[in-house]
């Protein structure tokens, strides 16, 4: 008999119950065992109850060793086998070699038993008349025909007691010479051969069913397994191998189910700070295995209570349980292992990081208003306080209130009509004449008031409103310029987003155009950080504006990432210093170092305007620096350009 095992080993616990494993899968072997163990206490009650019989009708004739003593011990032993079988199984695992083990047991049992029951029959056969050998002829008879049907699930067992019992049987009918025991012997072996051809059916509908039952288990199961591995790749990032988006507002979501019963816990924004710079200088793939590593480190410090989840590009989520005292101490420690040191093939990098923290409840008691909060928090570390830690609190609320009532009046207002310009003279260093000015622009809401230029573009860009009022201030400009004397210049400051929206250049070149301004009397400036998104987009928006006729200034210099390099690939006419330089006028290190650029400029063939010129010394020193421009409030403050020109024309006079 051909036994196949399957993999798994299932619990067995009790007599008639039978738990399936995890897997709800169980071998042949151990399901054909639990089978046969119900069949076989029957099988013994059928031994018992024939030989009984058998041994009454037999009292008187044979000896009391065939009808009492005999009997009774072959009665015994099926009894105990009969209890053996019924008795509950232990709290244990049946493991398949177990099984198998107990099944050629069973098969042995058969075989003995089947040869103690027919000698003793035909023993008794011996001492019979016509009834009494009639009787041992039924008894073999029905005690075969039983035995074999108990033993179903053991088709060998019930060859071996078929072939034990009808061969002894029909060997001693013919060494007899009855041919009426012969015919009737005959006739049981072909019965017997029909109920074996039965039985083994039903084992291979048996075997088949368990087999396909087995195939369904697998695909079930291979089926729970590739749902169970899409629900993972579902909720994780496939980059660091950390939780993803997802999964990172499904357990916020899930916290926040608890309410009342929630222990406090306080989410985190994390905001790698310097990767960008490494990203275009080493390229995507290096900038994909920083990734990779810092992702290893925060997945290490994940834990119970602490989930760490990437939420896009070099952005990361944190959950963590606790008082706001230990989740900044857990930040704080987060950004120390992503502060180290990371190995890019020949080189080690390192990056910073920037955290706003959010707690629950204080912060707010829903996902969107925890999220927003930790992510202004974080905006205001990136903006204050960079490579630190923020936590969300009542006067970064104030500011959010303050912002979002910003957002709410820029939506809903007439620029056209609110937004007005001021301007701030450019003046020569030796005799304060003017030769251009700069536009500041400044908006009067009706319903918040006077808004300065840095909240309103700040805000602009947060609505995606930049183009509109970059090109709204710019209208404005256009009006203006043609009440300046010719020869002067006016300067406008553009936006990072500007440069970087080819929407945008393109629009101001049409105005230029439409307006007949001629265009050389326009100056475009920039700050450095304008250069720090794609060095590539802003070069060429810059010489877009310089082809049209504008000149371009770089704003601020001194305080960015400018270089060498990018003055000289740059087209750039004019560097205009910043203000924090004046301040160092006062001392000698300080003019050595202002001395210094200004003959950087001069060398590049660049004008240079000193900014934040603000007592009569800092103006003198510029001018023995060497430097021809220059503004400030010392020289004038922004006003109106009627009042600017009213003033300049009173000096002249």
């Amino acid at each position: 008999m051909a036994l196949k095992a399957e993999p798994a080993t299932p619990p067995l616990v009790a007599a008639d119950a039978y738990p399936q494993p995890a897997s709800g899968q169980r071998p042949l072997p151990v399901e054909q065992f639990l089978r046969l163990r119900k069949q076989l206490p029957p099988m013994y009650a059928i031994l018992t109850m024939n030989a009984a019989a058998l041994a009454y009708t037999h009292m008187g004739i044979a000896p009391h060793t065939l009808t009492l003593w005999l009997p009774l011990a072959l009665i015994a032993a099926c009894f105990i086998r009969m209890v053996h079988w019924m008795r509950p199984l232990e709290a244990n695992v049946i493991s398949e070699a177990r099984a198998l083990q107990l099944l050629r047991r069973t098969e042995f049992m058969a075989a003995a038993l089947s040869l103690l029951f027919v000698v003793w029959a035909l023993a008794l056969e011996q001492f019979g008349h016509g009834d009494e050998r009639g009787h041992v002829t039924v008894f073999i008879a029905i005690t075969v025909m039983g035995c074999i049907f108990c033993l179903s699930y053991l088709p060998r067992a019930a060859h071996l007691v078929c072939v034990v019992v009808l061969g002894i049987f029909l060997t001693y009918c013919f060494a007899r010479g009855t041919v009426t025991m012969a015919a009737m012997a005959l006739n049981i072996l072909m019965v017997s051969v029909i109920v074996l051809k039965v039985v083994r059916d039903l084992y291979t509908s048996f075997t088949a069913l368990e087999h396909s039952r087995s195939a369904l288990r697998h695909e079930r199961s291979q089926a729970q397994h590739l749902a169970e591995e899409n629900a993972r790749l579902a909720h994780s990032d496939p980059l660091t191998g950390l939780p993803n988006r997802r999964y990172f507002f499904a357990r916020l979501d899930a916290l926040l189910a608890r309410g009342d019963q929630a222990a406090p816990f306080a989410i985190g924004v994390i905001d790698l700070d310097r990767f960008k710079p490494i990203n275009d200088a080493h390229g995507h793939a290096q900038g994909d295995r920083l990734l990779q590593v810092i992702g290893e480190r925060l997945r290490e410090a994940s834990g119970p209570d602490a989930v760490i989840a990437r939420l896009g590009g070099d952005e990361f989520g944190l959950i963590i349980e606790g008082t706001m005292e230990a989740v900044e101490a857990k930040g704080a420690w987060l950004c120390e292992r992503v502060q180290q040191p990371v190995p890019l093939g020949d080189i080690a990098v390192s990056v910073g990081c920037s955290v706003g923290l959010a707690a629950w409840p204080e912060a707010g008691t829903g996902a969107h208003d925890l999220f927003d909060r930790a992510d202004f928090a974080l905006y205001h570390a990136k903006k204050a306080r960079r490579g630190g830690i923020v936590r969300f609190s009542s006067e970064l609320e104030r500011i959010i209130r303050s912002e979002q009532a910003l957002e709410a009046a820029l939506q809903s207002a007439d620029l056209k009509r609110e937004l007005t310009m001021v301007y701030q003279p450019i003046v020569r260093t030796r005799s304060l004449a003017m030769v251009g000015v700069e536009a500041l622009a400044r908006w009067e809401s009706p319903t918040i008031g006077a808004v300065s230029a840095e909240l309103l573009f700040a805000a602009a860009e947060r609505l995606g409103m930049a183009r509109t009022v970059t090109l709204a201030a710019f209208e404005c400009v256009l009006a203006d310029i043609g009440r300046l004397p010719p020869e002067q210049r006016l300067s406008f400051n553009l936006a990072p987003t500007d440069i970087a929206d080819a929407g945008t250049v393109t629009a101001l070149i049409e105005r230029i155009a439409r307006s007949g301004v001629d265009a050389r009397r326009l100056v475009f400036e920039i700050t450095e950080t304008s250069l720090i998104g794609d060095f590539t987009v802003a070069r060429g928006a810059l010489e877009r504006l310089r082809a049209c006729g504008a000149m371009i200034a770089l704003d601020d210099f001194g305080t960015g990432y400018s270089s060498l390099s990018t003055l000289h690939m740059l087209p750039i006419d004019i560097i205009k210093i910043d203000r924090s330089f004046a301040v160092r006028l006062d001392d000698p290190e300080g003019r050595r170092l202002v001395r210094a650029i200004f003959n950087l400029t001069r060398s590049l063939r660049l004008e240079c305007v000193f900014e934040g010129i603000e007592t009569e010394m800092q103006l003198m020193e510029a001018t023995l620096a060497g430097f021809h421009y220059a503004q400030g409030y010392f020289i004038e403050r922004p006003v109106a350009l009627g009042v600017l020109l009213e003033q300049h024309s009173a000096r002249a006079a």
